[in-house]
Protein backbone atom coordinates (compact mmCIF):
# COMPACT_ATOMS: atom_id res chain seq x y z
CA UNK A 1 0.00 0.00 0.00
CA UNK A 2 1.27 3.46 -0.92
CA UNK A 3 -0.36 6.87 -0.53
CA UNK A 4 0.67 9.62 -2.95
CA UNK A 5 -0.21 13.23 -2.13
CA UNK A 6 0.01 15.74 -4.96
CA UNK A 7 -0.40 19.47 -4.24
CA UNK A 8 -3.39 19.11 -1.95
CA UNK A 9 -4.89 22.04 -0.09
CA UNK A 10 -7.87 22.60 2.17
CA UNK A 11 -9.87 25.82 2.33
CA UNK A 12 -12.56 26.74 4.86
CA UNK A 13 -14.63 29.70 3.65
CA UNK A 14 -11.87 32.15 2.61
CA UNK A 15 -8.99 30.72 4.62
CA UNK A 16 -6.52 28.16 3.33
CA UNK A 17 -5.60 25.82 6.20
CA UNK A 18 -2.70 24.50 4.12
CA UNK A 19 -1.81 24.36 0.46
CA UNK A 20 0.59 22.72 -2.01
CA UNK A 21 1.22 19.69 0.20
CA UNK A 22 3.02 16.91 -1.70
CA UNK A 23 4.63 13.75 -0.30
CA UNK A 24 4.68 9.97 -0.63
CA UNK A 25 3.77 7.60 2.19
CA UNK A 26 5.27 4.14 1.75
CA UNK A 27 4.12 0.72 2.89
CA UNK A 28 5.35 -0.32 6.33
CA UNK A 29 6.83 3.09 7.18
CA UNK A 30 5.97 5.27 10.20
CA UNK A 31 5.17 8.98 9.77
CA UNK A 32 4.32 11.75 12.22
CA UNK A 33 2.62 15.00 11.27
CA UNK A 34 3.67 17.77 13.63
CA UNK A 35 2.80 21.45 13.97
CA UNK A 36 1.33 23.99 16.42
CA UNK A 37 -2.28 23.73 17.53
CA UNK A 38 -4.48 24.91 14.69
CA UNK A 39 -1.86 24.20 12.02
CA UNK A 40 -4.08 21.63 10.30
CA UNK A 41 -2.69 18.26 11.47
CA UNK A 42 -6.09 16.73 12.10
CA UNK A 43 -7.54 18.28 8.93
CA UNK A 44 -4.72 16.79 6.86
CA UNK A 45 -5.20 13.36 8.40
CA UNK A 46 -8.94 13.51 7.75
CA UNK A 47 -8.24 14.29 4.10
CA UNK A 48 -5.86 11.33 3.94
CA UNK A 49 -8.55 9.02 5.33
CA UNK A 50 -11.16 10.28 2.88
CA UNK A 51 -13.37 11.75 5.63
CA UNK A 52 -13.29 15.12 3.85
CA UNK A 53 -12.43 16.04 0.26
CA UNK A 54 -9.44 18.21 -0.52
CA UNK A 55 -10.19 21.65 -1.94
CA UNK A 56 -7.48 21.10 -4.52
CA UNK A 57 -4.92 18.49 -5.46
CA UNK A 58 -5.03 14.69 -5.55
CA UNK A 59 -4.60 11.85 -3.07
CA UNK A 60 -3.95 8.39 -4.51
CA UNK A 61 -4.01 5.01 -2.79
CA UNK A 62 -2.28 2.20 -4.67
CA UNK A 63 -2.05 -1.43 -3.65
CA UNK A 64 1.02 -3.70 -3.68
CA UNK A 65 0.47 -4.36 -7.38
CA UNK A 66 0.39 -0.66 -8.25
CA UNK A 67 -3.37 -0.71 -8.84
CA UNK A 68 -5.26 2.45 -7.96
CA UNK A 69 -7.83 2.12 -5.14
CA UNK A 70 -10.97 4.22 -5.51
CA UNK A 71 -11.75 6.74 -2.79
CA UNK A 72 -14.94 4.97 -1.71
CA UNK A 73 -12.88 1.82 -1.07
CA UNK A 74 -10.17 3.39 1.11
CA UNK A 75 -12.04 2.53 4.30
CA UNK A 76 -11.36 -1.16 3.74
CA UNK A 77 -7.63 -0.56 4.01
CA UNK A 78 -7.41 1.80 6.99
CA UNK A 79 -8.27 2.05 10.67
CA UNK A 80 -8.49 5.25 12.72
CA UNK A 81 -8.14 6.16 16.40
CA UNK A 82 -8.85 9.83 17.06
CA UNK A 83 -10.73 12.07 19.52
CA UNK A 84 -13.33 12.86 16.82
CA UNK A 85 -13.97 9.18 16.01
CA UNK A 86 -17.20 8.06 17.68
CA UNK A 87 -17.91 4.68 19.22
CA UNK A 88 -21.42 3.20 19.33
CA UNK A 89 -22.56 4.35 22.77
CA UNK A 90 -25.44 1.84 22.89
CA UNK A 91 -23.08 -1.13 22.45
CA UNK A 92 -21.31 -3.01 25.19
CA UNK A 93 -17.56 -3.39 24.87
CA UNK A 94 -17.91 -6.89 23.44
CA UNK A 95 -20.61 -5.78 21.01
CA UNK A 96 -18.44 -2.88 19.81
CA UNK A 97 -15.45 -5.14 19.14
CA UNK A 98 -17.63 -7.77 17.46
CA UNK A 99 -19.22 -5.10 15.24
CA UNK A 100 -15.83 -3.61 14.32
CA UNK A 101 -14.38 -7.00 13.46
CA UNK A 102 -17.14 -7.59 10.89
CA UNK A 103 -15.54 -4.84 8.79
CA UNK A 104 -11.90 -4.99 9.92
CA UNK A 105 -10.77 -8.51 10.94
CA UNK A 106 -8.58 -8.72 14.00
CA UNK A 107 -4.99 -9.90 13.71
CA UNK A 108 -4.02 -13.53 14.24
CA UNK A 109 -7.60 -14.56 14.89
CA UNK A 110 -7.54 -12.98 18.35
CA UNK A 111 -10.73 -13.82 20.26
CA UNK A 112 -12.98 -11.24 21.87
CA UNK A 113 -11.93 -12.22 25.43
CA UNK A 114 -8.26 -12.06 24.38
CA UNK A 115 -8.81 -8.60 22.94
CA UNK A 116 -10.49 -7.43 26.14
CA UNK A 117 -7.50 -8.71 28.12
CA UNK A 118 -5.15 -6.92 25.72
CA UNK A 119 -6.77 -3.54 26.35
CA UNK A 120 -7.02 -4.37 30.07
CA UNK A 121 -10.79 -3.94 30.12
CA UNK A 122 -11.99 -7.54 30.56
CA UNK A 123 -13.92 -6.44 33.64
CA UNK A 124 -16.02 -4.12 31.42
CA UNK A 125 -16.96 -6.68 28.75
CA UNK A 126 -20.71 -6.23 29.28
CA UNK A 127 -20.61 -2.54 30.17
CA UNK A 128 -22.24 -0.03 27.81
CA UNK A 129 -19.78 2.24 26.02
CA UNK A 130 -21.78 5.27 27.16
CA UNK A 131 -20.74 4.47 30.72
CA UNK A 132 -17.04 4.27 29.88
CA UNK A 133 -14.68 6.97 31.04
CA UNK A 134 -12.91 8.99 28.35
CA UNK A 135 -9.73 7.05 29.08
CA UNK A 136 -11.47 3.69 28.65
CA UNK A 137 -12.90 4.82 25.32
CA UNK A 138 -9.48 5.92 24.14
CA UNK A 139 -7.89 2.62 25.12
CA UNK A 140 -10.61 0.79 23.19
CA UNK A 141 -10.03 2.96 20.10
CA UNK A 142 -6.29 2.34 20.26
CA UNK A 143 -6.76 -1.39 20.82
CA UNK A 144 -8.97 -1.65 17.74
CA UNK A 145 -6.38 0.28 15.74
CA UNK A 146 -3.47 -1.87 16.93
CA UNK A 147 -5.30 -5.14 16.34
CA UNK A 148 -7.04 -4.45 13.01
CA UNK A 149 -5.55 -6.41 10.13
CA UNK A 150 -5.31 -3.53 7.62
CA UNK A 151 -2.34 -1.93 5.79
CA UNK A 152 -2.69 1.62 7.21
CA UNK A 153 -3.22 2.90 10.77
CA UNK A 154 -4.11 6.51 11.59
CA UNK A 155 -3.54 7.71 15.16
CA UNK A 156 -4.47 11.33 15.83
CA UNK A 157 -3.48 12.61 19.29
CA UNK A 158 -3.28 8.99 20.47
CA UNK A 159 -2.78 9.53 24.21
CA UNK A 160 -5.63 12.02 24.65
CA UNK A 161 -7.50 11.24 27.91
CA UNK A 162 -5.07 8.47 28.95
CA UNK A 163 -3.72 8.38 32.50
CA UNK A 164 -0.12 7.46 33.30
CA UNK A 165 -0.84 3.73 33.13
CA UNK A 166 -2.70 4.13 29.85
CA UNK A 167 0.10 6.23 28.39
CA UNK A 168 2.61 3.52 29.23
CA UNK A 169 0.30 0.89 27.69
CA UNK A 170 0.33 2.91 24.47
CA UNK A 171 4.13 3.21 24.48
CA UNK A 172 4.52 -0.52 25.10
CA UNK A 173 2.25 -1.49 22.21
CA UNK A 174 2.42 1.14 19.47
CA UNK A 175 5.49 -0.32 17.78
CA UNK A 176 4.96 -3.92 18.84
CA UNK A 177 1.63 -4.24 17.04
CA UNK A 178 2.21 -1.98 14.02
CA UNK A 179 5.49 -3.46 12.81
CA UNK A 180 4.48 -4.28 9.22
CA UNK A 181 1.86 -1.57 8.73
CA UNK A 182 2.01 2.02 7.59
CA UNK A 183 1.48 4.19 10.67
CA UNK A 184 0.41 7.82 10.39
CA UNK A 185 0.49 9.86 13.59
CA UNK A 186 -0.73 13.37 14.30
CA UNK A 187 0.95 14.65 17.45
CA UNK A 188 2.73 17.44 19.31
CA UNK A 189 3.80 15.13 22.17
CA UNK A 190 7.29 13.90 21.43
CA UNK A 191 6.98 10.83 23.65
CA UNK A 192 4.13 9.61 21.42
CA UNK A 193 6.35 9.40 18.34
CA UNK A 194 9.97 9.11 19.51
CA UNK A 195 10.26 5.85 17.58
CA UNK A 196 9.30 7.57 14.31
CA UNK A 197 12.04 8.70 11.91
CA UNK A 198 9.77 10.31 9.30
CA UNK A 199 8.57 13.69 10.56
CA UNK A 200 6.40 15.89 8.33
CA UNK A 201 5.78 19.50 9.46
CA UNK A 202 2.32 20.69 8.49
CA UNK A 203 3.55 24.26 8.99
CA UNK A 204 5.59 23.83 5.80
CA UNK A 205 2.31 23.76 3.87
CA UNK A 206 0.84 26.93 5.38
CA UNK A 207 -0.27 29.53 2.88
CA UNK A 208 1.65 32.80 3.37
Amino acid sequence: MQITVENIGKKFVREWIFRNASFDLLAGEKYTFVGPNGSGKSTLMQLLTGMFPASEGVIKYTDANGKNIETDQWYKHIVIAAPYMELVEEFTLREQVSFHSRFKPLKNGISLPEFEDFIQLAHASDKLIRHFSSGMKQRLKLGLAFMSDVPVIFLDEPTTNLDTQGFQWYIDNVTRYTDNQMLLLGSNVKQEYEFCENIISVSAFKQI
